[in-house]
């Protein structure tokens, strides 16, 4: 099955950098209680605009993965870096 969140984070994270051929994605499932946590790495010229001002683009990718996650029925959580 294609990870979903995989692919939502891509689409988001794609349109909002300079460089989208540095853009890489990590999932990682090791932790024991089910969470899996997605690492988003772009380019460090592109880091200020994933971020944005006070985090507030950061924090909107965030909760539109974790809407998408929940009705998936799956706990995820979001590092961007």
């Amino acid at each position: 099955m294609d990870d979903v969140i995989e692919n939502l984070l891509n689409a988001l994270v794609r349109e909002l950098i300079l460089n989208p051929d540095a853009l890489k994605i990590e999932k990682d499932t090791s932790a024991e209680d089910g969470l899996i946590v997605y690492r988003v790495i772009v380019d460090e010229s592109d880091m200020g605009r994933i971020i944005g001002k006070q985090g507030r683009i950061a924090k909107s990718i965030r909760n539109i993965a974790r809407a998408a996650a929940v009705k998936n029925d799956m706990k995820i959580a979001v590092e961007i870096g």
